[in-house]
């Protein structure tokens, strides 16, 4: 991949930002400063949008066709299931295929994949085995996508601003999530869930075109070292190294552990808020709506804070912002007023960005580029592959129990691994976040190959 010039690159590998970047209160837009990421950004807000209409959709429509908690749980874990079961591959292939050419496949199909659903709803022949498949489906274009996505914001902006961008990239999916399931709640109440589904479809439109108009030559690189690569490693090899690195980087593992503990049993609220609008807040369509909406609302002021922000979070602030995202959705299970559930799962949403999104700063910072995919689909796989466990166990125990002793429940088992990780994190912060090269070697040996065989793209 064609890299930057020698003077840009040096920039890059110090971290440092190019000249031009913007400062003060436009600090907050700095990475997209970068053409490509600007095409990248843009093109997934429309798209981001149409998908939150469709999941709210979607979830509305499985609660019409079997008035089940436990369907909505089960559509829920099919769609993540092959998130778990194939992500750590989708790692290994973002490492060795242009990410570019990934994406472009993976959005197409999405695109396709929602098509199919409108035709099914529209023409009214759905039902609930056609939303099961098109869920597992769709979870395995996710499981391509989501790892090579994350991996592919370095190559936009470099290593200097990628805080920057991730934190706007989670502004986008926020600014989508209070837009779209706002607009869903108005027109399923107006015009069925149909329409939803086409909207999708059509939202994918311009990501796809953005991708393709990205310029690769202006993708940014890291510095290679001119070594020979004696032979290419197999999946396995690949994927042994990139779990190696995990458990042998007590930074890095310590927020995997906590973050999937947290993901599994915390941060799967959405497939009983359904419940919560209408049988403990009595809110109907329109209130879940708006409820998916303040999530996003909440969500959205925390990563343009992030944004703003260019400091990396320690250890400490990590775990503080995960105790309170705990407490706070323990006191929303809690309420039964409804304006008080808009502003308590208003701040669940901030305290769970601010979470997740410095989670993700944090791994991609410490991580080597040619690691970086592998890592990311670590991260996806207990961030997101966790959900068709936790959202089977969070719907059961809302059918057998109800939505708000489902959601307490969770709470406190996130809280304890939150307590548990903090207990753990003085240990971890004298710890080295990153491998020395000679570590770094010696653990790709044992994994079938030295780290100095690999290049990233």
């Amino acid at each position: 991949m064609p890299a930057l010039s020698q003077k840009n690159q040096q920039l890059e590998i110090s971290g440092t930002a190019i000249a031009g970047t913007p400062k003060g209160f436009l600090r907050i837009f700095a990475a997209l400063h970068y053409r490509n990421f600007r095409l990248f950004w843009f093109g997934q807000l429309i798209s981001l949008i149409g998908t939150w209409m469709q999941t709210t959709a979607q979830a509305w429509l499985v609660l019409e066709l079997t008035h089940s908690a436990w369907l909505l749980g089960l559509v829920g874990a099919l769609q993540f299931l092959p998130v778990m079961l194939f992500s750590l591959f989708g790692g290994v292939l973002a490492d060795r295929i242009p990410k570019r050419t990934v994406l472009l496949f993976t959005q197409s199909s999405a695109a396709i994949q929602a098509a199919l659903l409108w035709i099914l709803v529209a023409t009214g022949t759905v039902q609930l085995w056609h939303i099961l498949v098109m869920a597992v489906l769709l979870g395995i274009t996710n499981s391509l996508d989501m790892p090579t996505r994350q991996a592919f914001v370095v190559e936009m902006v470099g290593r200097a601003e990628l805080p920057n961008a991730i934190a706007l990239n989670s502004s986008l999916f926020n600014t989508a999530r209070i837009v779209g399931p706002g607009i869903a709640g108005l027109l399923i109440a107006q015009l069925g869930v149909a329409p939803l589904f086409l909207l999708n479809a059509i939202s994918f439109l311009p990501v796809i075109l953005g991708i393709a108009l990205i310029d690769s030559s202006k993708l940014l690189a890291q510095v290679k070292q001119a070594t020979i690569v004696p032979r290419k490693p197999t999946t396995i090899q690949s994927l042994r190294e990139g779990l190696a690195y995990v458990i042998h980087t007590p930074e890095v593992l310590l927020i995997i552990a906590v973050l999937g503990t947290v993901s599994l049993f915390g941060i799967n609220f959405n497939v009983v808020l359904p419940l919560f609008a209408t049988d403990v807040l009595h809110a109907g369509a329109t209130g879940f709506g708006f409820l998916s909406s303040a999530i996003g609302l909440g969500a959205l002021l925390a990563a343009l804070g992030l944004a703003w922000s260019k400091r990396r979070a320690s250890m400490t602030q990590i775990l503080l912002v995960a105790l309170i995202f705990c407490v706070l959705e323990a006191l929303f299970a809690l309420s039964r007023w409804y304006m008080l559930s808009l502003l308590l799962i208003a701040m669940v949403g901030f305290a769970q960005v601010v979470f997740t999104t410095t989670a993700n700063t944090t791994l991609q910072i410490v991580t080597p580029d040619y690691l970086r995919g592998r890592i990311m689909s670590v991260y996806m796989l207990v961030f997101v592959g966790s959900n068709p466990v936790g959202n089977l166990f969070t719907g059961g125990l809302a059918h057998l129990f109800g939505a708000s002793i489902s959601l307490l429940v969770g709470a406190g088992l996130s809280l304890t691994a939150a307590i548990v990780g903090w207990v753990l994190r003085a240990r971890t912060e004298k710890s080295s976040a990153v491998y020395s090269n000679r570590e770094l070697a010696h653990l790709s040996v044992n994994c079938g190959r030295s780290a100095a065989t690999h290049r990233p793209e």
